[in-house]
């Protein structure tokens, strides 16, 4: 993986409101981020258990999978030279509030509890997410090649 791709979420909230064209729009061309990987698709409160099993232990777990679950989301996997933290840094603090003008969160992101987009946190989890949604067959480089993670 060496650090080259994160996955990425659109979540329900933005995909509802319309946001998830001008996001990736915004990830890619502003971001320089190349998506190699994409599906919109709606998780089951089990998938989104599942998936969000690592905060299982914290206050906020039950509000998330509930907010997760509620609608659809685009799932995308991103390439770029150091992925995970150049995407964290990208789209901003997780509060929009917090988050710096202009980043991802600062326009789309509503409350620290339903902000618009996720990001990867580690390269470890970020490989673990991006097997969560795709298959290895499912991810492709600029020329079409399938990728290895």
């Amino acid at each position: 993986m060496a650090g080259r791709y994160t996955l990425s979420m659109i979540k329900p909230r933005a995909v509802r409101e319309g946001h998830a064209g001008e996001i990736l729009s915004i990830v890619t061309k502003q971001g320089g981020f190349r998506i190699v990987a994409m599906r919109m698709l709606r998780l089951s409160r089990e998938q989104a258990m599942k998936f969000y099993e690592v905060h299982k232990d914290k206050p906020f777990y039950n509000d998330l999978v509930e907010f997760m679950s509620s609608g659809p989301i685009v799932a995308y996997v991103l390439e770029k030279e150091n992925a995970v933290q150049a995407f964290r840094s990208f789209i901003g603090a997780t509060d929009p509030s917090k988050a710096e003008q202009g980043t991802i969160r600062s326009l789309f992101g509503k409350s620290i509890q339903e902000n618009c987009v996720h990001g990867s946190d580690s390269d470890e989890n970020a490989k673990r997410e991006i097997q969560f949604f795709f298959a290895s067959h499912e991810l492709f480089d600029a020329q079409g090649n399938i990728i290895e993670l």
